[in-house]
């Protein structure tokens, strides 16, 4: 028989894969929606238990059904012995909680600076719209993307401004001009050509400049050896010139377009602390708000059954009995689905703290066991997709740094000894092998096959290559550092 899920099962199911950013978002949604649901002035009434001591009761209220026939006791569906008020409020947050707030300093953007320097030059006004149509363009790395045919006729299209490639050409130099060095380039090429022409013309810098000129290709597959045959030069001087090439800026936009972007940063979901070698859990509820049901609503609820009776009164005022009635169900429902979502959440991740205490001590992440969803699920007898959905976009904050939860799922394989070990702790002995290699002589995948196959760990050349790809660790010869 075909299961179906309850409009109240699919409402926990959106919410427990959402993170908390997010999950302060369709909270504040929820109340424009809803105007029975409100957020509590007086946190003194709430009952601010610690989440997850205890499981949360969801039967009485989530299997209610709606009186098609408009016969409601009102005075029984609001009877507080029933439904005490605590019931309908979510302690996610204490009175003496501290609130601190992060000051972000503003300033020009990345265009804006541009704008103002090229005030400071000459142009005549048909120029000045040229070069204010190709600082348009820039993306935020400060590259210019849109080809200069194009942008001949944007310039005819929209401001009337006939001009040609060539005089674009020639506006475009002069944009060139402006800081950070290598802005409005065309390709990573020019970009490093327009920073190295802006610097001291020494012996070194002429080699870099004709490095990048005449031998880019070769340059960026690291094929140095090509270079040095073809332009004759010692290996101290091409180590000296790749050192030149190797201070300067492949993305000059970014060194002024931070104030210009959206400010990204993680807001995790859980905190692990280390208190004397004891492992505390606790769910980060920090801008939380507290919920409960309007008084407002429920007044006006309880007036009309004083008023009129259960069965009394006119049409109208039975369709707002029901609308209220409605609205104060589904604020309820709302209301049980955070706190089931906050609990669900906190004996989750506790399991899965458990289950790695040795590396949630530490974090070496030697310690990591192997682990799926399937292992977490069996022991807080809980769906695979509903953990699924609990570590999808959640993040972990840890003494030793903040983490993807799912990052700590991950498949085994067998060591010598016949041992499951976890392929994220094959990775990071990989990523120290890497990492202590002879930059001049970089470890190629037979030879880190060797070495891992040494430490007990027999695994093949295509593992080694996939997992190398996956920590976004280039080949050997790209490696290389002369």
């Amino acid at each position: 028989m075909l299961q179906k899920l309850s409009p109240q099962q699919i409402l926990l199911m959106k919410l427990l894969q959402i993170p908390s950013l997010a999950l302060e978002q369709r909270i504040k949604q929820e109340i424009e929606e809803n105007p029975v649901l409100e957020i509590s002035d007086d946190y003194d009434e709430a009952e601010n238990t610690e989440t997850g001591d205890e499981p949360i009761d969801t039967e009485q209220d989530l299997n209610k059904e709606a009186d098609d026939d408009y016969d409601v006791d009102i005075h029984d569906y609001l009877d507080d012995d029933d439904i005490p008020a605590y019931r309908l409020e979510a302690g996610n947050q204490s009175y003496d909680d501290e609130h601190k707030e992060i000051p972000f300093v503003s300033g020009a953007t990345f265009h804006e600076n541009l704008i103002s320097q090229l005030g400071m030059r000459k142009l005549d006004s048909t120029d000045q719209a040229i070069a204010m149509t190709i600082i348009g363009n820039l993306d935020d790395a400060g590259y210019l993307q849109r080809d200069l045919s194009a942008m001949v006729d944007d310039l005819a299209f929209t401001q009337n401004i006939s001009t040609t490639k060539e005089e674009i050409e020639k506006v475009l130099a002069e944009v060139q001009q402006l800081d950070p060095p290598g802005v409005a380039a065309r390709n990573l090429q020019e970009c490093l050509l327009l920073q190295l022409k802006r610097e001291m013309r020494t012996p070194t810098v002429q080699f870099a400049i004709q490095i990048i000129d005449r031998f880019f290709d070769e340059f960026i597959k690291k094929h140095y050896d090509k270079i040095l045959k073809r332009s004759h030069v010692k290996e101290s001087e091409l180590r000296d010139a790749i050192h030149v090439i190797l201070q300067l800026n492949p993305k000059p936009g970014n060194s002024m377009s931070d104030s210009s972007r959206i400010n990204h940063y993680v807001v995790p979901d859980f905190l692990i602390m280390n208190k004397d070698g004891e492992l505390e859990l606790t769910l980060n509820q920090r801008n939380m708000p507290e919920l409960r049901l309007s008084r407002t609503y429920v007044d006006m609820l309880e007036s009309y059954g004083e008023n009129h009776g259960k069965k009394n009164g006119n049409i109208q005022q039975r369709d707002a009995v029901m609308f209220i009635k409605q609205k104060i169900d589904s604020a309820r429902w709302f209301i049980d689905a955070i706190k089931q979502r906050q609990h669900t959440l906190y004996v989750t991740m506790k399991t899965i703290m458990e289950y790695q205490y040795d590396y949630f001590l530490d974090g070496d992440e030697t310690m990591l066991r192997p682990m799926i969803l399937k292992d977490i699920a069996e022991k807080v007898n809980l769906d695979i997709s509903t953990i699924s959905r609990v570590a999808n976009s959640k993040y972990v904050q840890t003494p030793f740094g903040t983490f993807l939860l799912k990052s700590f799922f991950s498949e085994s394989i067998q060591n010598e000894q016949g041992e499951e070990v976890s392929t994220r702790e094959i990775k990071k002995i990989l990523s120290d092998c890497i990492e202590a290699e002879e930059k001049t002589k970089p470890l190629t995948d037979e030879e880190l096959t060797v070495i891992l196959k040494q430490k007990g760990y027999p695994i093949a050349r295509r593992t080694i290559a996939k997992y190398r790809e996956q920590l976004l660790i280039p080949v050997a010869r790209l490696r290389k550092i002369v």
